[in-house]
């Protein structure tokens, strides 16, 4: 894994005559599937977008970023813009349809709304996004271990991508963008370049 890990790099440069195949694409989307999250409630989405046309809107917003549409694939991450008795009730019921009833189960979401449901939107939202956050690391990470060829991007306007994808009305704002594709031959500039990383002494702190 740690090999596959230090393969990867957020290429600059995607050869847009290649594409990712299906199967490796569904790999990593169960590996965001079984990403944790904070009990378990998975608050977020990933939208999959593969339309050349969309693509393009959605580089116009990341400035430019050639990797979204020299790829093949376009990951869109979006949070929940806030938690509600509605989203934790259904967490509740597929927990219940896979696990049957459960007194204590049903008491453990009650809590949950009793310290989600007060807070703002504005918490609820950052929290529910660092869940997300949790899930793209699992799809870096599996990407890596496929040999599929990533780039994780924050350089975007997520109010123009919320607007192009109808994020808002489906109670989701985004997060963060990840293409997936193949590495061109030549042209980036990253390509090759040791993997600059602190020290495990800088880094690391054992407390005993």
């Amino acid at each position: 894994m740690l090999d596959k890990l230090n393969w990867r790099y957020a290429v600059k440069k995607m050869d847009p005559e290649q594409s990712v195949p299906e199967e490796k694409v569904e790999k990593i989307l169960e590996a965001i599937r079984f990403a944790p999250t904070s009990s378990g409630v998975q608050p977020f989405e990933v939208f999959v977008i593969t339309n050349p046309e969309l693509r393009a809107r959605i580089q116009e917003t990341a400035y430019g970023q050639p990797q979204i549409t020299e790829g093949s694939h376009l990951l869109v991450f979006a949070a929940w813009d806030n938690y509600t008795a509605e989203r934790i009730d259904a967490v509740l019921a597929a927990n219940e349809a896979a696990r049957g009833p459960s007194e204590t189960l049903a008491a453990y979401y009650e809590r949950l709304k009793g310290m989600y449901l007060p807070r703002t939107e504005d918490v609820n939202h950052g929290h529910a996004a660092r869940q997300a956050y949790i899930a793209f690391g699992f799809a870096l990470a599996a990407a890596a271990e496929l040999e599929v060829d990533s780039t994780p991007m924050e350089g975007f306007e997520p109010e123009k991508v919320d607007e192009l994808l109808g994020l808002r009305e489906k109670g989701l704002r985004s997060v963060t963008l990840l293409p997936l594709g193949v590495r061109a031959a030549e042209g980036d500039w990253l390509q090759g370049m040791a993997k600059v990383r602190k020290p495990s002494e800088e880094l690391f702190t054992v407390i005993a």
